[in-house]
């Protein structure tokens, strides 16, 4: 049996949306704690594909970033409707800016595989 203790820092957010992190001891055997052994770990929570925005409220002009996954080939960014031009960064970041005529609702994004709608609502301030 393998396994881990004392996580070494805090799990992080991995590219395919699973938590990731390491142990300052374990992985060998059963109760095995000696120093200088540790695991990986990987925890999948079963995310399908998202999108989410940082910040979640801004005003018009603002730079936001779009993360979430499968986000490679993306064709469009809107803001309730409102199309915005966009840079895709990676797989798991859009960069994008508050467009103009921007109303406060759900951040859409196209992508191959199909349209990512936000599950919060993103606010635009005056």
């Amino acid at each position: 049996m393998c396994g881990g203790r004392d996580p070494a820092r805090g799990a992080c957010s991995g590219h395919k949306g699973d938590f990731e992190g390491t142990t300052a001891k374990g992985g060998i055997g059963a109760g095995y704690a000696g120093p200088g052994c540790g695991t990986v770990f990987s925890l999948s929570v079963g995310l399908g594909p998202f999108v989410e925005t940082l910040p979640d409220s801004a005003a018009v002009g603002a730079e936001i970033r779009v993360l979430g996954t499968g986000l490679t080939g993306a064709t469009s960014v809107s803001f309730n409707g409102t199309a915005a031009a966009f840079e895709v960064v990676s797989a798991s970041e859009i960069t994008t800016n508050v467009p103009s005529g921007a109303t406060s609702g759900k951040i859409e994004v196209v992508t191959p595989s199909g349209t990512l709608s936000s599950n919060v609502s993103f606010r635009v301030l005056p």
